[in-house]
C-alpha cells in the first residue's frame, strides 16, 4: 500500500509518498481501509519535531475512517464490512489502510458518512470533554474559545451555544471573525485584542473558563480574562509553548487554575470512548452542531495541505481522500 511517511524532522517537503507492505492484524486489532483521512495541527507538530516520534521513517496522522477488511484474533466487536472511525496510535493513518486496536475503534452510524466521521472524532471529542468534563458549561455561562474559526473552535462554539453559554471567540482575520458569529459566536475578538473585550462583555468580572489552543501568544492575556477560581484549558500551542507560570502567581491572580488535558486521558476507557462518541454523534445528528468541511485535499496532496494549515488559509476541518 502507499503511505505517507517522513524520513527526518522538517517542513512539508520531508513527506515522501512511499511504498509499504500492508500489515495482517495482530490480536485485539483491525485493519481499515481509509475512505477519510483527518489532517489535524498535532500531524503538522509531528512532522517539524515539536511531537516525538519513536523511529524513522515515520507515519503521519492519528485519526481515519474508513470500512474493515481484516480482524485480528479476539476481535469480537467487528467484522468484515464494518464501517468505522479511529483515533489511536502509532502515527499511520495518512496512508491507504493501517492497523488499529480494536479498543480504540468505534462503528459510524448510518446517519454519518466517512468524511464528516474523519473531521469530527478528534475534534468533537476535544469539544466534548473540554465543555463537559474540564469545565462543565453550564446556562448562562460566558466563556472563551479561541481559534474559534478552527476546527475545535467551530464546534464549541456552536455546542457551547447549544447549552447556553454566551460564547466569546477569538480568531486572526475578519473573514474568520464573519465564520466565527455564524456558528455561534456572540462576541468576536482579534487576538492582540482580545482581554480587554472579554472584561468589556463581561462587566469586568472575568470568565469561568478560556479554551486555548494558541499557546504562546494568547496564554498570559487568557489568565487576565479569568474570573477568581477560572480554569485556562490549555489544550495546544499552535503559536508555540506558553511561558512559564508560577503556582504563587496563580494564587495572585485570583486562585487560577491551569490544565493541559489531552483526549487520550478523557477516553482511557472503552467505555469513555463509547460515551464520548456516542454524545458527539448524538448532537451532530440532532442539527445542533454541524460539522463544517470546508477544506478537501487528495491524500496524495497531503503536503500541500500541510503548507495551507501552516499559512493560516484553512478554516474549519480539513480531511484527506485517498
Amino acid at each position: 500500500m502507499k503511505a505517507w511517511q517522513i524520513g527526518k524532522h522538517g517542513g512539508p517537503e520531508e513527506m515522501r509518498w512511499n511504498d509499504i507492505p500492508l500489515p495482517e492484524p495482530g490480536a485485539g486489532e483491525v485493519r481499515i481501509r481509509h475512505t477519510a483521512v483527518a489532517l489535524n495541527f498535532r500531524d503538522i507538530l509531528v512532522r517539524r519535531g515539536q511531537h516525538a516520534v519513536k523511529a524513522f521513517p515515520s507515519g503521519l496522522g492519528t485519526e481515519s475512517a474508513g470500512v474493515i477488511d481484516a480482524v485480528g484474533p479476539g476481535v469480537a466487536d467487528f467484522k468484515v464490512g464494518d464501517r468505522v472511525a479511529t483515533v489511536a496510535r502509532p502515527d499511520c493513518a495518512y496512508a491507504e489502510a493501517r492497523i488499529a486496536p480494536a479498543a480504540r475503534t468505534v462503528k459510524l452510524p448510518d446517519n454519518i458518512d466517512a468524511k464528516t466521521a474523519a473531521a469530527m472524532m478528534v475534534r468533537g471529542m476535544t469539544a466534548r470533554y473540554l465543555l463537559k468534563a474540564t469545565y462543565a458549561v453550564n446556562p448562562g455561562d460566558t466563556i472563551v474559545i479561541h481559534a474559534a474559526a478552527g476546527g475545535v473552535g467551530l464546534i464549541v462554539s456552536q455546542w457551547a451555544k447549544a447549552l447556553g453559554a454566551t460564547v466569546i471567540g477569538t480568531v486572526g482575520s475578519d473573514d474568520k471573525a464573519a465564520v466565527a458569529r455564524a456558528h455561534g459566536c456572540d462576541h468576536v475578538f482579534r487576538y492582540d485584542d482580545f482581554a480587554a473585550g472579554v472584561m468589556e462583555v463581561t462587566g469586568g468580572k472575568g470568565v469561568p473558563v478560556v479554551y486555548d489552543s494558541i499557546g504562546k501568544v494568547t496564554f498570559e492575556n487568557s489568565l487576565t480574562c479569568l474570573r477568581p477560581r477560572g480554569i485556562l484549558a490549555s489544550f495546544g500551542e499552535s503559536s508555540g509553548d506558553p511561558p512559564p507560570v508560577s503556582a504563587r502567581d496563580l494564587g495572585n491572580m485570583g486562585s487560577l487554575f491551569v490544565t493541559h488535558p489531552s483526549l487520550i486521558h478523557y477516553t482511557q476507557t472503552r467505555a469513555e470512548l463509547l460515551e464520548t462518541a456516542t454524545d458527539l454523534f448524538g448532537v451532530v445528528a440532532s442539527g445542533k452542531v454541524r460539522i463544517e468541511i470546508n477544506h478537501a485535499y487528495p491524500l496524495t496532496d497531503a503536503p500541500q495541505a500541510h503548507r495551507d494549515v501552516e499559512a493560516r488559509k484553512t478554516t474549519g476541518s480539513v480531511v484527506l481522500m485517498p
